[in-house]
């Protein structure tokens, strides 16, 4: 077995594009890759999971513990031939002066050599202390050789591999040159997500064809390889998945149908968060919110995040749908959104001088701003009027996680919130998660991780109401094959 954490000096190394071709050109030489992510993230998944056929995992440690970290590297890692885990930011740059949830910190519990790569831009003899820094800041981790980003041509490759060898021991692994050609679109939250991009398969080619050309894969496979496979299952996962068991009890016999937003605009969703519905007894349904003119036979809804504001057009010109979903919440279907489905699910949207109507189950109005308005780990504590809240969560305080560059306006004084925020901004830096009949939308994003089954709460809560409600009311035709 291969495995590795790809980290870098700072953001806007050239990582991401990095990880993708490396994941792809693994993939392409018949070995089997699990990408991984660190921190919160949905963008750059999608491109890992697009590159290997294989769906990429988060590991965070502000949802879950180490232990955790751990157990789900284990579960996804160990039938794989390569593992690659993406950082974010700096490889030292952390939350706290200690660096306990940095790059580093996951490289050293993961026990992870790490590829460093290096933004050469103006650089020539500088990149020597650079690295030396690196290796003696903290001895705890490896660094199993560098690769050389946004070169500026052959000349530029020479002098700085002629740097890298007389002063340190590191190898160089690869070089990359700067190509506009093979870069993947940037926006303010970074790539564009592989649901909006029409060429994907095509640019993970060339991604795959020039890392394969510019990156030695023989010789990051030799220095990342390890004798010692990964166990199938850690004694840790039992006991642990028994408890996630015991906190929300899962009734048998009654189907769940949750249909689930997943188009060009909405498409954030974690893998994990999936297959915690799934195995809570969902049966997700997607529908096209751009498209589709009906809902499909439902007995809940589940809009996530994306960039309602690229379609806010086509959106609103979805009159049938946006008429279907606001019925269904107004008759009490249970349904959950965050972010950028809350943004759907308001009255209005607006955005450079251009105001489009959308769903309208929320009274209030969505306003578009240059700068973020929410960014980063919040915590939650659940209010008496969270309609999926048990007994105890009075004293929870959940972890999640806000990228917002919108706010909502007009909202009534008497608005009902379900979590009251103790980090973070939420709608107004109080408070978070809209209630409206059988609705809950918020702009933090949530994970079944750590411990919180938010999917398996949620489909229990679908699953009351539709036993209230049988038979299901058919609100449209089934989905198209």
């Amino acid at each position: 077995m291969h495995r590795f954490l790809i980290s870098a000096a700072h953001k806007s190394s050239g990582k991401t594009t990095l990880s993708i071709g490396l994941a792809a050109a693994l993939t392409g030489r018949g070995l089997g890759v699990q990408a991984f992510k660190k921190g919160p993230d949905y963008i750059d998944p999608m491109w890992l999971a697009a590159a290997t056929g294989r769906s990429c995992r988060n590991l965070d440690f502000n949802l879950s513990s180490p232990e955790q970290l751990q157990i789900e590297f284990v579960r996804h890692g160990a039938r794989a031939d390569v593992c690659l885990v993406e950082g974010n930011h700096g490889l030292y740059d952390g939350l706290d002066l200690e660096g306990a949830n940095s790059n580093a910190a996951l490289a050293r519990l993961l026990d992870l050599p790490v590829v460093l790569v290096l933004d050469a831009r103006g650089m020539t003899r500088g990149i020597a202390p650079l690295i030396l820094g690196y290796q003696a800041f903290d001895r705890s981790v490896r660094i199993a050789g560098v690769i050389l980003s946004r070169l500026g041509g052959a000349r530029h490759e020479a002098k700085l591999r002629a740097v890298i060898e007389h002063y340190t021991d590191v190898p160089v692994l690869g070089a990359v040159q700067e190509d506009a050609g093979i870069a993947i679109c940037e926006r303010h939250i970074g790539l564009t997500p592989t649901n909006e991009d029409g060429a994907v398969a095509s640019r993970i080619a060339l991604l795959a064809e020039a890392t394969g050309r510019q990156v030695d894969l023989g010789r990051l496979l030799a220095l990342t390889a390890s004798t010692a496979p990964l166990p199938a299952v850690l004694p840790a996962v039992l006991p642990f998945a028994a408890r996630s068991r015991e906190r929300v009890r899962i009734p048998q016999g009654l189907p769940v149908v949750v249909g689930i937003a997943r188009d060009r605009a909405f498409g954030f969703y974690y893998a994990d968060d999936i297959e915690a519905l799934e195995r809570a007894g969902a049966q997700l349904v997607p529908f096209d919110t751009l498209r589709d003119a009906r809902l499909p036979a439902v007995d809940g809804l589940l809009i996530g995040g994306g960039f309602p504001e690229l379609f806010m057009r086509e959106l609103e010109a979805n009159a049938a749908l946006r008429g279907e979903i606001l019925a269904a919440i107004e008759a009490g279907m249970p349904a959950y959104a965050e972010c950028g489905g809350l943004m759907y699910l308001a009255r209005s949207l607006s955005w450079r001088g251009e105001t489009r109507r959308m769903v309208g189950a929320i009274a209030g109005d969505i306003v578009m701003h240059e700068r973020a308005v929410g960014r980063g780990y919040v915590r939650l504590a659940p209010a008496q009027a969270h309609p999926w809240r048990e007994g105890g969560d009075e004293l929870a305080q959940i972890p999640a996680h806000e990228f917002h560059y919108s706010s909502i306006e007009g909202l009534a004084p008497d608005t009902r919130f379900a979590y009251r925020v103790t980090r973070g901004f939420g709608v107004d830096g109080k408070s978070d998660g809209i209630i409206v009949n059988n609705l809950l939308a918020a702009y933090s994003h949530l994970r079944s991780a750590g411990g919180r089954d938010w999917a398996a709460r949620f489909v229990a809560f679908v699953r009351r109401v539709a036993e209230q409600r049988r038979p299901r009311v058919e609100l449209g035709a089934a989905m198209k094959s």
